[in-house]
Order: structure tokens, then sequence, then C-alpha cells
């Protein structure tokens, strides 16, 4: 009996470790890798780093890399992240290779590892890679064995061909100049500078146009070789200044030591598979936008020019996809970053901002519409942002707003209404009464398109040249005016009647951004319990998914869960375009869903943990505690915030970052009178 209680008080301590294992090594980085469930890939990367180094295979998806591949072509610099248009980046590829001529040698996979900020890959010839990175700056190891060594490098390598023009020069171990490339769907371009350095002498040879081969000298015994690699969007000197001197494994380190800092912020508790997903997700949704300025604030402009700043410039948007949640995140639990990309975001209207890309970006990027949304946000939540000193450009961004598709024109009115709420903080009471009723006008829209859901083609994608959503889908993408969209629809009744048809008719479609807000909108009714129900579901249960990307209602459809942690993690066909959709995860596992970008509210669900801390400001937090606890409990019976009950559903974003804790009693069965009182509906024409 003696033995046996030795034996419980010996594990206990290794069953405590087990559960507190750090943000870091929770992280499944392999998530959403393979075929055409999310686009992500293992790559060695660092936060908001434009560096992300990882492997190129044959085949591969938009990040350059497919799980199942076993074929590598080599290693690339830059990827961004669950994008579309086929991607963007997979610049300077570096291959290994033994013997005389690169193509020789085939990189097979035998086995590989990885992890925030390391990549590892072993091949069945006896070679192995390890790659690791900083900020701009990232080092390749390579361990050859018996023979004879050398480095091949394709400086016109890119994704989708999109390479444009380079210029490079060798001098001993070094090789360093600059590469041109187009911009994801090939809208601008960007220029990245780079300083390589081999820590073994080599003889350069050239062997094609911007291909070259740095022999190695043999000596008939393994071989160990490091490259060492650094960026800037400015200048090759800048890359030079940028170059490390670190071993490779306390590099390693501090990569790891900045993704546990920054994934710490949210600390949860609950089930460990629960747990492993949602750090993968934090993961991805701190990888873009990318910190470009250089350590004195020289940057690169948007026009090509040289300017200098106090402050990190970021660059790398995909504001259409992501702005529903991941910036939202970033505003709730990275405060000084957002402060940063805020302001970076604003900057880009002193430099001729363009919808997508101009010819002069400093580094891989999408596309910026609903930007002005993002600035309000950030505004009304308390962020510095010279909205006045960008104001004329504002307005004539809002005046360019195309208005020739159903889809447009509601998605033009929310950026009217965003500059009437900012001419309304800048006191300019009647221009801002002006873009409020111009972005009002939407409603005649949507009677004449969105109104009759009677039609063959309401469930049809494409339809009335819409991009990549259906009627259905589209009709509610008013976040800014639900009040009005509830009498469009004939009040409130007619409006959850309507809510009710699209999810039980299986109309949802989370394989994109469209109807994302769609699940929280029961919010704004007298039955807010079905949201809780409906994210719940979406998060971590069994959907239906009629609907993907590259085609119509029609064919057999998903049925599983959407999240995944797994290498096809998302729906087929789901980008995680930028954090956009690992966000929503985040989001709806911490029960805060914003209620309308541009407005500091967020709708309230019940939790996927039994607690969550999250670092709302450097020594402020907001405990979320959940009383009643279950994994598969959805439903809020009630809510105090820091001891006092709140029968409203929604909690300005104020009262979170003041900090505190709020608790939630889980329940079974929806309690149907809390959270219809005090209700949060936003309303177009109010006046703020």
């Amino acid at each position: 009996m003696k033995y046996f209680w030795w034996i419980i008080l010996s594990v206990l301590p290794l069953l405590g470790r087990a559960q507190t294992a750090a943000p870091v090594e929770q992280v499944n980085v392999f998530l959403g890798s393979s075929g055409d469930h999310g686009q992500l890939s293992p790559a060695a990367s660092y936060p908001f780093s434009m560096v992300s180094l990882g492997p190129q295979t044959y085949p591969n998806t938009h990040t350059g890399y497919e799980h199942l591949a076993r074929k590598f072509l080599g290693f690339t610099h830059n990827r961004f992240e669950g994008v579309g248009c086929m991607g963007s980046g997979g610049n300077l590829l570096v291959k290994p290779f033994m013997g005389r001529q690169p193509q020789q040698t085939e990189l097979l996979k035998a086995a590989e590892q990885a992890e925030p900020g390391y990549y590892s890959v072993s091949f069945t010839n006896g070679q192995k890679a390890e790659l690791t990175v900083a900020q701009k700056f990232g080092v390749h190891h390579y361990s050859f064995p018996a023979g004879d060594p050398g480095l091949y490098f394709d400086l016109s390598h890119s994704f989708v061909k999109r390479f444009k023009q380079e210029q490079h020069t060798t001098e001993g171990t070094v090789l360093s100049g600059w590469i041109e490339a187009a911009t994801t769907c090939d809208a601008g371009l960007y220029r990245l500078f780079y300083y390589l350095e081999i820590n073994r002498p080599v003889q350069w040879e050239t062997t094609g146009a911007h291909q070259l081969i740095a022999r190695l000298s043999s000596s008939g015994s393994p071989a160990e070789v490091e490259v060492r690699v650094a960026f800037s969007s400015v200048s090759v000197a800048y890359a030079k200044a940028g170059l490390r001197r670190e071993s490779f494994v306390a590099l390693r380190q501090q990569s790891s030591q900045a993704w546990n800092a920054l994934l710490n912020r949210v600390q949860v508790q609950g089930e460990p598979a629960r747990t492993k997903l949602f750090y993968s997700m934090l993961y991805r949704t701190l990888q873009s936008p990318y910190v470009v300025s250089e350590p004195d604030g020289s940057y690169q402009a948007i026009d090509g020019s040289r300017q200098m700043s106090r402050m990190p410039i970021y660059n790398g948007w995909a504001v259409w996809d992501n702005y529903h949640t991941q910036l939202p995140l970033l505003s709730l639990v990275y405060p000084t970053e957002f402060q940063n990309i805020a302001a970076s975001l604003a900057n880009l209207y002193r430099f001729g901002k363009k919808d997508f890309a101009t010819k002069h970006e400093p580094s891989p990027t999408v596309r910026t519409e609903h930007a002005i949304v993002v600035l309000l946000d950030a505004y009304r939540k308390g962020y510095k942002v010279d909205l006045r000193g960008i104001r004329d450009s504002l307005i004539s961004e809002v005046n360019r707003l195309d208005y020739s598709h159903p889809d447009k024109a509601l998605e033009s009115s929310y950026d009217a209404w965003a500059l009437a709420g900012i001419l309304a903080e800048l006191k300019d009471d009647k221009l801002s009464a002006q873009y409020r009723q111009k972005a009002l006008g939407y409603r005649n829209y949507w009677r004449k398109d969105f109104a009759d859901i009677t039609q063959p083609d309401v469930d049809k994608l494409p339809a009335r040249g819409m991009y990549q959503g259906t009627v259905w889908q589209y009709r509610w993408a008013v976040p800014f005016d639900v009040k009005g969209l509830i009498t469009l629809m004939g009040g409130e009744a007619a409006y959850r009647q309507q809510l009710d048809n699209f999810f039980a008719g299986d109309f949802y479609n989370h394989a994109n951004e469209t109807d994302l807000q769609a699940p929280a909108l029961y919010n704004a009714s007298q039955q807010p319990w079905k949201s809780q129900a409906l994210l719940h579901q979406l998060a971590v249960d069994t959907v239906v998914q009629h609907y993907f990307n590259d085609n119509s209602r029609g064919i057999d459809p998903y049925i599983g869960r959407i999240y995944q942690n797994q290498p096809q993690a998302y729906l087929r066909t789901m980008d995680d375009d930028a954090g956009a959709m690992s966000a929503w995860y985040v989001l709806t596992a911490c029960g805060l869903m914003p209620a309308c970008v541009g407005e500091p509210v967020y709708y309230l669900s019940l939790p996927l943990f039994e607690k969550l801390t999250l670092q709302v400001a450097p020594k402020k937090t907001l405990a979320i505690q959940v009383e009643n606890y279950s994994p598969v409990r959805r439903y809020i019976q009630s809510a105090k915030l820091n001891g006092k009950p709140i029968e409203r559903n929604w909690l300005t974003h104020q009262e979170i970052a003041a900090g505190g804790t709020l608790t939630l009693v889980a329940a079974d069965t929806p309690n149907l009178t809390w959270g219809v009182q005090q209700q949060w509906i936003s309303d177009g024409q109010a006046v703020k």
C-alpha cells in the first residue's frame, strides 16, 4: 500500500506539468497545411515578421508547401499565410545538393518536425535541413553526408511565377541584392533587399539567368553548413546591418520565447485537445501584418519614397478578409502592437493607398478595403489615430467607392457609414450627416436585390455579379444598421424567421467571410440564445456545409467539424485569410464577438473553456470564469461583471480593457429571459 501511494505522489507533479505546458508547446504548425484546407504552412516564422523560412515542395499549396508531398525543391524565405490568389512570396530559393549538378539530387522527405520559429526535415539521401528565424532574419543549418556538398540559389523563384526582376552581387561567402515580384493577385509590386552569408568558403558559379551555385570544398567527410540571411524593405545596407551572430540554438530559443510571450497573453484552462487547437489558432493570428521599418525608424512608403517614423511601421494587409475578426482580436489582447498597426494603416493614406497594392510595396500584401472601418474602430476604442491628417484622403476614397454590384453597394455603404462616424468624431457634423445619408442609401439596393428571397438565384454562387457569395449570404452584410435591416424585413419576428430559415436551410457559408457576422445576429433580437448555440456549433460541433468557393449549391455537402487540429484542418476551399478564420475561432472560444466593427461593442456567448485570462493591458487582465462548465454546454444562464449581475448580452471595449472578472453560468438549456434587456443593436441613423 505504501508503494502504491508513493507511485501516486510521484505521478501527480508530472500530471501538473502536463496541464501547464507552455502555450508555444501546444501549437501544431502543420494545421491547415494540406490541400485546400487553410493554405497554411509549417515554415519557421516570427511574430509579425515578413521572413517566413520554409520548405518548397512538389506539389504545393498557396504557401509553397503540401504536407502529403515527399519531393522538396528547396527552401524559400517568405509567404503570406492563408491567402488566396495562389499566394504571395516564395522568394530566394535555396536547395542543398550533393554532386556536380543540383538536379541530380532528389530531396525526398523521410521525416520532419516543426514548432513556432523552427522547422526541420531529413531526407532519404542522408541530408538534413534545419531552419529558424527572428525579426527579418533567418538561419539555415544543413547537414550533408560524405560527398561533394553544394547550395543552389534560384533568385527568380516566386509563387505563381510572379518574379519580375532582380540584381545581385557575390563577394567571398556573401550573396546580396534585391528581388522584385508581384503581390497577391498581381495587383502591385514589392521589392526585398537581402544579405546572405555562408559560413564556409565557396566557389560561385552562374548556371543560368538568376541562378547560381555555391560549391563547398569537399573533405570527403560529413559536413555542416550554415547560411545566414537578413532582409530589409529599404536597402542592402540595412539588410547587412540586420545580420545576427547568435548560435542557431540561441536563435531558435529566442524565437520560441517571443512566440510564447505573445501566446501567453491569453491563458486558457480546459480540455487538452481543445487547448491545443486554441493555441494553434491563436498562433495564426499573429503572423501578419509585418514590421517593415528598420530599428532607426527608416522605412519605404508605398509610393517608393524613403521615410522615417518614431514607431514601428507595418505592411502586408488583408483587411477585407480579417477586419471582422483578426484586427479586433489584436485590439483586445495586443494593444501595443495594434496601436502601431492602426497608425500604419492610417499612414497608407499619406502615400497613395490603393484597395489592393501599389507598385512600391515594402512587402507582399493583399488588399485594404474597409481600412476606414478599422480606423474608426481603433479611434473609438481609444487608440491614437491621426484622422484629421488624412481626412481629405478618406473622403476622396469614399467618393470613389463602387456601387455597381449588389454586394459592392452594401460594402461601400459600410465605408460611407465609417466616414460619417469619423467626420462626427472630428466635429464636422454637416458633412457627417451627408455621408450618413449616403450610407443609408444601402436600403434602396437592399430592397432591389436582397428583399425577395423567392427568386431562383438567391442560393447560387456566384449570382448577379457578386464576389464569392450568394444573395442569401450577402443580405446580412449591413452590420452598421441592423436596426434598419430589421425594419426592412418587416420587424423583429420576420427578422428572426428569416435568420431561422437561413441557418435551417444550410445557406450559411463558413468557407469565406461574406456572411461571417451572421451567426451573431440573433443577439440583436429577443432570442440571443440562438447565437450562443450557433457559435458553439460552428466552432466545435458537426455542421452541414453546402457552399465552397468553387461551386454553387447542389453538390454533396460536407458534414463534420469545421475546425480540426490536423493538416486538412478547415473546410475545403476555406482559406485562413491572414488570420481571419483562426481569429473567429479564438474570439468564439473567448465568448466575445465584435457586434459591429466601428463600434466598441462585443456580444457575449459561452466560452469554450472553464477559465480564460486575457492580458488586456500591461498590468490589467480580464478573467472569464464559467461556472457549471461542461464542454458541451452552450447557453448562458446568467452573468456577473466584477461581482455585479448584468442582464445585457454585450460589453464595451472599455469595460473589457479595464480588466476585472466576468463570470458566466453555463446551462444545458437557454435562459429565455437573459440578454433581452438593454439590447445593443446597431443603428445607422444614430448621430454620435
